[in-house]
């Protein structure tokens, strides 16, 4: 099964402009074929008769069962791009929890919180493969924190923001409407819904141009990745997730003369000595310090 899953995404963006949304996906939506078939995920007739995939009209050609207003139905248009094959599934994906406990309430109504399951994976798959392809030399650590700075709720939520999502989210009668509107934690799990309810209306493809749009063309790779190689703001962040001591650099020696000198440098934690380096400036000694002491605890991580 893994060799399998393998083979079929290392065609995935092969030899193609990584930005472009004219990028096709087939290899992903014939691997999700095989795995409804392999685990007996459902028929796809099933999949389409959930109510939050089925849109139903009236005479008049307008969506029935939907609560959305005009408003945010005009929004999620302009967001697609399109008009959208289920306007009941996007309804869910700016469903609040909040919402579902309304009093006034006469049905059961779901919440965004599966959507934001789905769109989280989805959105972490896009962007994977993105860094993959982007950053041929990276190790694994990097890709993995160059992902988080990008998908964790802090980023997610500025991204909502920059379309406004929040504006839309539908909420409970006795919630704090303003605050819920701008707080982080709705946002970013509006956004990955969201996400969530495109991949499965439109596709994998579509996903993506969504993606494109609005992370991939608002964030800069090669600051990040820059950062990423900032190996003592790396170690201090670390550090500070531990709930350890600020880590001490110490010059232990100097070599050489006035023109040509270089200093070798340690980094301490708790007394405990992380890392070496020796390098022209002190400045370089401390980087190669802590990556010493970086490249020792991913290993120890990873054990």
């Amino acid at each position: 099964m893994a060799s399998a899953l393998a083979g079929t995404t290392a065609l995935l963006f092969s030899g193609t402009d990584l930005r472009s949304e004219e990028l096709k996906l087939p290899a992903l939506e014939k691997l999700w074929e095989r795995l409804v078939a392999f685990g007996g995920f459902g028929e796809a007739e099933d999949i389409e008769n959930r109510n939050y995939r089925t849109n139903t009209t009236d005479g008049a050609g307008q969506t029935t069962g939907c609560e959305l207003s005009e408003e945010s139905i005009e929004y999620l248009r302009g967001i697609l791009g399109e008009e959208a094959g289920s306007m009941m599934l996007y309804q869910t994906a700016l469903t609040h929890r909040s919402f579902v406990h309304r009093p006034a309430t006469a049905e059961p109504v779901e919440s965004n919180q599966r959507l934001e399951f789905l769109g989280d994976s989805v959105l972490g798959l896009l962007i994977s493969d993105y860094l993959f392809r982007l950053f041929p030399e990276s190790a694994e650590g990097e890709l993995s924190s160059t992902r988080a700075k990008i998908v964790n709720s802090r980023s997610l939520a500025a991204f909502a923001r920059t379309i406004a999502l929040g504006d839309h989210i539908r909420l409970g009668e006795t919630t704090d409407h303003q605050n819920i509107r701008s707080s982080e934690s709705a946002l970013a799990d509006a956004f990955e819904s969201l996400i969530g309810a495109i991949y499965l209306d439109k596709g994998l493809q579509k996903a993506y141009d969504f993606v494109i749009r609005h992370i991939i063309e608002h964030v800069n790779f090669n600051t990040i990745v820059a950062a990423e190689h900032n190996y003592k703001s790396r170690l201090i962040e670390y550090t500070q997730s531990h709930h350890l001591p600020a880590p001490v650099y110490t010059v232990l020696a100097e070599a050489g003369a006035e023109h040509a000198k270089s200093f070798t440098v340690t980094v301490t934690c708790n007394e405990a000595l992380l890392g070496t380096g020796t390098a022209r400036r002190k400045k370089d000694a401390e980087q190669l310090a802590a990556r010493e002491a970086m490249e020792i605890l991913d290993r120890e991580i990873s054990a």
